[in-house]
């Protein structure tokens, strides 16, 4: 992988594992990493033998967010450019992580440390978190930039939390630590840092025993029943379930 890359690919029974890799610079999301970011999910996507997709960085930041110094390129135009150009090209900067939140597969977020910025809005975009007890959340944009963290960071973190914690986070610009992250569900679960890569792949090997249509039905039944009301979710329910138990289509781990 080339140096200049911020971010190397790598693959294991199954597992494809994005590392961000630019610890000295805390690990920013460049375009060299959004690029990175996009070679896996196109070959996570495409492959029907890669089956869980994991993020993750070395050093220790997770993510310190944007890479400010390189915001502006073909995605995100400059603030010379006419207000539509700009929602254009930040339409097209948002397809990643709404690629992540697609994809019928499980994506995990391993925050080795403080998760920032443009690394929370990703993280926010994939099914299940994971990170050290040393980690810090956080979205410092209102403060930083004096915006909104707009890229997933107010519609994705008030669908997990709620208005209320979003508003400490996003509007107060409050990072929050490993513990009260996992109190508001933000992280599924705190590990050591030397256990959390091995945690993690235990539980990815125990997402790869599920039967891929019922874990491709289930995230996307479950995503679309947030905002239904009870009567179309339940019938969201019943339209899921009648390939995988009426037709047979999902299987238990024991009985394949």
């Amino acid at each position: 992988m080339d140096e200049a890359a911020h971010a190397r690919i790598d693959e294991d029974d199954g597992i494809i594992t994005v590392t961000l890799d630019r610890p000295e610079k805390l690990n920013p999301i460049s375009p060299q990493v959004t690029t990175i970011l996009w070679e896996a999910v196109d070959a996570f996507c495409s492959r029907a033998d890669l089956r869980v997709l994991v993020i993750t960085g070395t050093g220790r930041f997770f993510s310190a967010g944007l890479d400010r110094k390189l915001m502006h390129g073909d995605r995100l135009p400059g603030p010379e450019a006419a207000g539509y150009e700009w929602r254009r090209g930040y339409r097209s900067h948002h397809l990643l992580y709404d690629e992540l939140e697609a994809i019928e597969k499980p994506v995990i977020v391993a925050a080795n440390g403080p998760c920032l910025g443009a690394g929370m809005e990703m993280a926010v975009s994939c099914d299940f978190r994971f990170c050290t007890p040393d980690t810090h959340w956080g979205l410092p944009e209102v403060r930083a930039l004096g915006a909104i963290p707009g890229s997933g960071g107010v519609s994705r973190l008030t669908r997990l939390v709620g208005t209320h914690w979003t508003k400490w986070i996003a509007m107060a610009g409050r990072n929050v630590s490993a513990d009260d992250a996992r109190m508001m569900g933000l992280v599924h679960d705190v590990y050591p840092a030397d256990e959390l890569m091995v945690r993690v792949y235990e539980f990815a090997r125990e997402l790869i025993e599920i039967e891929p249509e019922s874990l491709a039905l289930a995230k996307l039944v479950i995503d679309a029943c947030d905002p239904q009301d009870r009567e179309k979710a339940r019938q969201l329910e019943r339209i899921a379930n009648t390939p995988l138990v009426h037709m047979g289509i999902g299987k238990p781990a024991a009985s394949r």
